[in-house]
Formats: structure tokens, sequence, C-alpha cells
């Protein structure tokens, strides 16, 4: 028996779709419901590895941590990761396939992967009681309307009811679930059963005669208005949209436990991607991170991180225009904490031979690590296990460069020299002990008195959020509402708003 299915779709990018989705997937496994999360088609450059060496959105794997299983690639069949305005890696199954522009794409390829998204949604569905899906943007954009496979065309294939959710922070939010309607076909309206309020601030009521009038004019029903609160935008998807200036990763409110604080500056690089590895320092009591693009903004920081990215070359080429190249070889000269991720790391070395991303060749690194970096064709993606500063970490690897270090201190299969750090490792940070560990170490280094909280745990604290999203559906949406659309699909009769879609 096949089981129910429902896409979460958006009036806009960033509406809130992927806490949705993770929010309805907590509470429907908190209600003993087995159910899995699926996004057909994902544009980010926050990802992660499965078990199986499967690359696939960082957000599918949040939300199947909300389902408490296993993420697998039948989560996200198609990840597209942006290298540039105009062109972007293809990942199908957890595999790249190669790079394409959006005109080839949306030309064309796209919609030659339907059949592949719908096979991995109806397998899902075969094992699960429910399937949550994501879907992307706006189902509004009818440009792409004829080509798509991730909104309405995935909705269609698979007969899904549609919720809309919109961000009424922003402003607009009726006109935007009204026009979404009403520039739907006939066909596509059929499935969208209603909406569903997100970041709402001050007293429901009176937004209530605006939700009236709006299933007066739609024919269709508000499922819940869920409140605003702060600390849920939990594994974003976009590093193309986060903030180059001032922004502050979300951290606890719990004072430090030593008499400093800890600050963090992270190099806001080009392409920057899985830039979550620093969420982990953020949930530390008393540690500061925010996101920097100015040489003078290092001046202050404890530990400054070089995070992961889609452009290497580009993003040396960018420290170096902007001046923080230099400040990074001062920090290092003074004995002053650099960690460098992933791309980070490989910045941080000799020289970059670099005939697959770039194509540039060799590239003159900063030279503040031993390491020499030559990008391979195949893409490594491994879950690796092991140890640094006395602690066991786990983390995972998603990259092109091979790395060959000659000389330093063994660091996480990358090296150490003096005070500055690189690997390949996303997500080792997520490990308590050696974040502590860690910190300790840059704290001794920055001349800092700051003491690593005992008993802070990473996966107890994103735990803890899920939580949070599970509540918020569980008592501002109308749930059973919500699982008669999951079970039974639109309800039928939804009529038609004008004009529709263009011919």
């Amino acid at each position: 028996m096949t089981g129910g299915g429902l896409l979460v779709a958006g009036t806009t990018s960033d509406a809130g779709k992927s806490v949705v989705t993770a929010g309805i997937c907590r509470w429907l496994v908190r209600q003993g419901v087995k159910v899995a999360p699926f996004k057909a088609q994902n544009m980010s450059l926050n990802s992660f590895v499965t078990k199986e060496g499967a690359e696939i959105g960082r957000a599918q794997a949040m939300q199947a941590q909300a389902c408490r299983i296993e993420p697998s690639a039948l989560m996200n069949p198609v990840l597209l990761k942006p290298g540039g305005e105009r062109s972007s890696q293809v990942v199908l199954l957890g595999k790249p396939v190669g790079e394409m522009s959006a005109r080839g794409y949306h030309g064309g390829r796209q919609q030659r992967l339907l059949g592949t998204v719908t096979d991995c949604l109806a397998e899902l569905r075969e094992t699960y009681d429910a399937v949550i899906c994501e879907g992307a943007g706006s189902p509004a954009e009818i440009n792409l309307r004829r080509t798509d496979i991730v909104n309405m065309g995935i909705a269609r294939s698979a007969r899904l009811p549609v919720l809309v959710v919109g961000d009424i922070d922003r402003g607009g939010v009726f006109a935007s679930f009204f026009g979404t309607v009403a520039l739907l076909s006939p066909e596509d309206q059929e499935l969208v059963a209603g909406f569903l309020v997100n970041k709402f601030r001050g007293d429901v009521s009176l937004l209530e005669p605006g939700l009236d009038m709006l299933h007066g004019l739609t024919g269709r029903r508000t499922f819940g208005v869920l409140p605003f609160r702060h600390g849920l935008g939990i594994d974003e998807e976009d590093g193309l949209r986060v903030s180059l200036r001032g922004t502050v990763r979300e951290s606890t409110v719990a004072p430090p436990v030593g008499e400093d604080v800890l600050r963090v500056a992270v190099c806001a690089i080009p392409l920057m991607s899985n830039f979550t590895d620093v969420d982990a320092l953020a949930a530390e009591p008393g540690v500061v991170v925010r996101f920097v693009d100015r040489p003078e903004e290092l001046a202050d920081a404890d530990l400054v991180v070089v995070p992961g990215t889609r452009g290497t070359v580009r993003a040396l080429e960018w420290l170096r225009e902007r001046g923080l190249a230099g400040a990074l070889a001062r920090r290092a000269a003074e004995g002053r904490p650099v960690l460098g991720i992933c791309g980070g790391f490989q910045i941080l070395g000799e020289h970059i031979e670099d005939e697959v991303e770039s194509r540039r060749g060799r590239v003159d690194g900063l030279g503040l690590l031993p390491v020499r970096v030559r990008f391979a064709p195949e893409k490594t993606l491994t879950r690796p296990v092991g140890e640094a500063l006395g602690e066991r970490v786990e983390g995972y690897e998603i990259h092109h460069g091979v790395a060959t270090v000659t000389g330093g201190e063994p660091f996480l299969d990358g090296c150490r020299a003096g005070s500055v750090w690189g690997t390949h490792w996303h997500g080792s940070l997520e490990s308590d002990g050696f974040r502590r560990a860690f910190l300790r170490e840059v704290a001794a280094a920055a001349g800092r008195r700051f003491v690593p909280a005992a008993d802070t745990s990473f996966a107890a604290l994103r735990e803890e959020q899920l939580d949070r999203l599970g509540d918020l559906i569980e008592q501002h949406a109308d749930t059973d509402a919500l699982w008669r659309l999951i079970e039974s699909g639109a309800p039928p009769g939804l009529p038609f708003v004008p004009p529709g879609a263009p011919a």
C-alpha cells in the first residue's frame, strides 16, 4: 500500500519550507507515524554525505533526523551546487554527473529527470506511512513551469496535495497566497489545498479577518499560523544568500563559563559551502561567531575560520583582493589561531593544481600549511572517523581536491603547523569532546580565559531544535486537518481562481 504524502511549497524562497517540513516530520514521528522527507531537486551549497557515500542537501539530512531515520539519496535525488551565476554541478542520486548552465538544465535536462524523481518518491512511499515533500522557490514561477520537477510537476505526477507556506514577517502574505494560486493552471490549482502562515508576530485575532477573506477569494483554508521564533533557521540551504556584512551566527544566550568570551570570525568567501560547520561553535556558551569580509574585522578575533567553497581558486583570489590573505598571514606569523575546512584547508596550502573546478592550472596558495593540492575529476564522498587532541572525531568529506601533506603535525587527515590547522573534514566540530579540546587550544593561543562548558551536547541541542519545530506544528496548526490532507489528498471541488497560468 502506498503511503500518504504532502508537498510543502512556498510563496518565495526562504518562506520557511525546510523548517515547516522538518516540523511536520517531527510531529508525525512523535505520533508513531513512519515518515520520510523528500525534495526532488535542491539548489544548495550546504550538503551532507550519507552512510552509503551519497551527497544530498544538508536540509534533507536535517529533515531525516527530524524523522529519526538515516538520510539516503532517495530523499534528494537531484542536487544542484552553484559554481557561479550561470552554472551548477549536477549531483544525481548522490553522485556528480557534470556541470551544466541554467539554460541547458532548464532547457531539457531537468524534465528528463522527472521519471527518476518520481521513482524515488514512489519507493519512499512504498516504505513509509507518509512522505513530506519540500518544494523549491515558488510553484508560481511561470517561466519555469514547463520543465518543473520539484513543485507542481512532482505534485501532479504523484497526485500530492500542496500546502503553501508564506512568510508574513516580510509583508504582502495575502497577495502572495492569492497570486500563487491565481498563476497556476486549473490542473495545478486542483492540488493546492490551502495555506500556512509562518513567522507571525502579535495577536492572531487581528489576522483572522484577512484569513476569512482569503478563504472567500480562493475557496482554500489556512491550516495554521506559526508564531515567529528565534533560532529555528537550522541548516540553511543557500550559501549564495548568506550576508557578507556582519552576519552573526545565532548563539546560545548562556553566559561564558570562564571569564572571557571567545570571538570567532568566519571569512565569508565566494560560493561558501557547508558554513553550517560553525553552528557547533555558535552553540557553545561564550562563543560569538560572525561572518566577515574585511581584514580589520580579523583584528579582535580569537579564531579565524576559512570555510569550504565551491570555488577554491576564486575564493583565494578574493582573499587577496580584499586584503584578508595578508591579514591571515600576519595572524599565522603571530601565532594566532586559524582553521581551514575543506576548500579553506586547500587555500591555506602551498599551491593548488586545478584542471577540474576553475581549470586555472597551478595557483599559489597562502603558504600557511605544508600542503599541496591537486584537483581530481572524481569527488571524494566519505564519512571518516578518527582521533584528534585525544578525542574521537566523526566527520564527512565532500571535495575534488586531493591533499598531499609534506610536514607539520597530523590533524584529521590534514595537518597543523603552529597555530594554523587544516582538514577536509566537515562536521568535525559537532564531536563534543574534540570541540571542547580544540577551543581550549584556541583560548590558550589567544590568551583568553575562556572555558568550554563541560555539558554542551550539540546532538542534544539539535534534537531540542527539532522538537521545537514539532511543537510549533502541534500547537499552532490544525493537525487533524493536516493528517487528513496527508492521508487522503487535496479535497475535491476546490474552485478555480482566475486568471490561471498563461497559455
